[in-house]
């Protein structure tokens, strides 16, 4: 079953760390992409600051456009930051997995996800 490991912060903690935190998290980042690669395929984003996003709104009535806004307008500091994606046997292993990027600047979230399609690739 594919799982995701999502991973959630707040904007602006990590950098703000001392550099060798900051490398002691990305080595856990590294550990674990070089795990999942060993395994075979897997998926790896790290979603733009949330500056960078836009928002979608839906049409208000019939007929008019999407209102399309800077954004988005969080009520909290939290962010969803990116996500690893990989096929693993079970829950357990994939908590195991994502044991190897547990640290004090991010909160990890772990669940099945279901396929919808298409393809993506950084080649």
């Amino acid at each position: 079953m594919i799982y995701a490991i999502t991973i959630y912060g707040e904007t602006g903690v990590f950098e703000a760390l001392p550099k060798d935190r900051q490398d002691e998290v990305m080595l856990g980042h590294g550990a674990l992409q070089a795990a999942l690669k060993d395994r075979g395929e897997f998926v790896s984003m790290k979603l733009m600051p949330p500056t960078s996003a836009v928002m979608v709104e839906p049409a208000t009535a019939d007929g008019l456009a999407p209102l399309i806004t800077d954004g988005p307008f969080s009520e909290t500091k939290e962010n969803f930051l990116g996500f690893y994606a990989a096929d693993f046997k079970d829950l357990d292993e994939a908590l195991e997995y994502a044991k190897m990027i547990s640290s004090p600047v991010a909160r990890l979230e772990v669940r099945p996800v279901a396929w919808a399609g298409g393809a993506i690739s950084s080649e």
